[in-house]
Protein backbone atom coordinates (compact mmCIF):
# COMPACT_ATOMS: atom_id res chain seq x y z
CA UNK A 1 0.00 0.00 0.00
CA UNK A 2 1.68 3.26 -0.87
CA UNK A 3 0.90 6.50 -2.14
CA UNK A 4 2.47 7.57 -5.57
CA UNK A 5 3.50 11.09 -6.05
CA UNK A 6 4.27 12.28 -9.92
CA UNK A 7 7.45 13.91 -10.03
CA UNK A 8 8.32 15.55 -13.34
CA UNK A 9 10.18 12.64 -14.62
CA UNK A 10 7.31 9.73 -15.15
CA UNK A 11 10.08 6.91 -15.45
CA UNK A 12 11.20 7.27 -11.32
CA UNK A 13 8.23 7.80 -9.52
CA UNK A 14 8.12 8.60 -5.64
CA UNK A 15 6.06 6.00 -3.65
CA UNK A 16 5.48 6.59 0.07
CA UNK A 17 5.40 3.36 2.22
CA UNK A 18 1.85 3.62 4.48
CA UNK A 19 2.16 0.47 5.91
CA UNK A 20 5.16 1.21 8.62
CA UNK A 21 3.16 4.51 10.01
CA UNK A 22 0.06 2.61 10.25
CA UNK A 23 1.82 -0.15 12.45
CA UNK A 24 3.16 2.48 14.68
CA UNK A 25 -0.33 4.22 15.21
CA UNK A 26 -2.05 0.96 15.95
CA UNK A 27 0.52 0.15 18.08
CA UNK A 28 0.14 3.20 20.34
CA UNK A 29 -3.67 2.33 20.12
CA UNK A 30 -3.17 -0.32 21.88
CA UNK A 31 -0.66 0.96 24.92
CA UNK A 32 -3.47 3.63 24.91
CA UNK A 33 -5.98 1.16 25.71
CA UNK A 34 -4.23 -0.79 28.20
CA UNK A 35 -3.12 1.84 30.01
CA UNK A 36 -6.37 4.24 30.33
CA UNK A 37 -8.27 1.06 31.60
CA UNK A 38 -6.57 0.25 34.76
CA UNK A 39 -7.95 2.29 37.41
CA UNK A 40 -8.96 1.73 41.02
CA UNK A 41 -12.39 3.46 40.84
CA UNK A 42 -15.32 1.08 40.07
CA UNK A 43 -16.70 3.62 37.76
CA UNK A 44 -19.89 3.80 39.47
CA UNK A 45 -21.82 7.22 40.05
CA UNK A 46 -21.89 7.44 43.63
CA UNK A 47 -21.68 10.82 45.80
CA UNK A 48 -19.05 9.47 47.87
CA UNK A 49 -18.42 11.37 51.14
CA UNK A 50 -15.63 14.48 51.47
CA UNK A 51 -12.89 14.41 54.03
CA UNK A 52 -10.09 17.13 55.14
CA UNK A 53 -7.78 14.54 55.99
CA UNK A 54 -5.21 13.36 53.37
CA UNK A 55 -4.52 9.58 53.28
CA UNK A 56 -3.32 7.66 50.01
CA UNK A 57 -4.07 3.97 49.54
CA UNK A 58 -1.11 2.12 50.27
CA UNK A 59 -2.15 -1.04 48.32
CA UNK A 60 -3.51 -1.23 45.02
CA UNK A 61 -4.68 -5.16 45.06
CA UNK A 62 -8.26 -4.67 47.07
CA UNK A 63 -11.84 -5.64 46.73
CA UNK A 64 -14.16 -2.66 46.38
CA UNK A 65 -17.55 -2.93 47.77
CA UNK A 66 -19.72 -0.16 46.54
CA UNK A 67 -23.28 0.94 47.88
CA UNK A 68 -25.35 3.27 46.33
CA UNK A 69 -28.05 5.51 47.19
CA UNK A 70 -30.96 3.40 46.63
CA UNK A 71 -29.24 0.27 48.52
CA UNK A 72 -27.91 -1.93 45.68
CA UNK A 73 -24.27 -3.27 46.27
CA UNK A 74 -21.44 -3.84 43.57
CA UNK A 75 -18.57 -5.66 44.01
CA UNK A 76 -15.74 -4.85 41.90
CA UNK A 77 -18.64 -2.55 39.92
CA UNK A 78 -20.67 -5.60 39.48
CA UNK A 79 -24.15 -5.67 40.79
CA UNK A 80 -24.70 -8.74 43.15
CA UNK A 81 -27.71 -9.63 45.52
CA UNK A 82 -27.21 -9.57 48.74
CA UNK A 83 -27.60 -13.60 49.41
CA UNK A 84 -24.76 -13.73 46.96
CA UNK A 85 -22.46 -11.19 48.54
CA UNK A 86 -20.58 -13.48 50.75
CA UNK A 87 -19.47 -16.34 48.24
CA UNK A 88 -18.54 -12.99 45.79
CA UNK A 89 -16.18 -10.92 48.00
CA UNK A 90 -14.74 -14.43 48.99
CA UNK A 91 -13.99 -15.11 45.35
CA UNK A 92 -12.85 -11.58 44.77
CA UNK A 93 -10.64 -11.50 47.58
CA UNK A 94 -9.01 -14.91 46.88
CA UNK A 95 -8.68 -13.31 42.70
CA UNK A 96 -7.04 -10.38 44.25
CA UNK A 97 -4.74 -12.35 46.54
CA UNK A 98 -5.62 -9.79 49.31
CA UNK A 99 -6.95 -9.13 52.58
CA UNK A 100 -8.29 -5.19 51.67
CA UNK A 101 -11.67 -4.61 51.27
CA UNK A 102 -12.57 -0.83 50.68
CA UNK A 103 -16.22 0.41 51.05
CA UNK A 104 -17.68 3.21 48.48
CA UNK A 105 -20.76 4.25 49.79
CA UNK A 106 -23.08 6.74 48.58
CA UNK A 107 -23.65 9.77 50.74
CA UNK A 108 -27.07 8.94 51.37
CA UNK A 109 -26.42 5.13 51.62
CA UNK A 110 -27.68 3.75 55.27
CA UNK A 111 -24.91 3.03 57.63
CA UNK A 112 -26.92 -0.40 58.65
CA UNK A 113 -26.67 -1.88 55.79
CA UNK A 114 -22.83 -1.28 55.38
CA UNK A 115 -22.26 -2.77 59.09
CA UNK A 116 -23.92 -6.46 57.73
CA UNK A 117 -21.87 -6.58 54.19
CA UNK A 118 -18.76 -5.62 56.57
CA UNK A 119 -19.83 -8.83 58.77
CA UNK A 120 -19.88 -11.18 55.53
CA UNK A 121 -16.84 -9.30 54.73
CA UNK A 122 -15.02 -10.64 57.55
CA UNK A 123 -16.98 -13.96 56.89
CA UNK A 124 -15.52 -14.56 53.58
CA UNK A 125 -11.91 -14.20 54.84
CA UNK A 126 -11.44 -9.88 54.89
CA UNK A 127 -8.92 -8.80 57.65
CA UNK A 128 -8.67 -5.12 56.44
CA UNK A 129 -11.42 -2.29 56.09
CA UNK A 130 -10.91 0.96 54.51
CA UNK A 131 -13.43 3.93 53.51
CA UNK A 132 -13.18 5.59 50.37
CA UNK A 133 -14.11 9.60 50.54
CA UNK A 134 -13.01 12.37 48.19
CA UNK A 135 -11.12 15.20 49.46
CA UNK A 136 -12.22 18.37 49.90
CA UNK A 137 -10.67 21.14 48.80
CA UNK A 138 -9.66 23.91 50.97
Amino acid sequence: MGIKINDHDDDNPVIINMTPLIDIMLVLLIIFMMTSSITLESGLDIDIPKTTSNTSAKENKAVIISLDKNGQIFVQGKKINFELIKEEISKNLETENSELVIFEGDYQATLGRTIEIMDLAKEAGAKRFAIAADNLEK
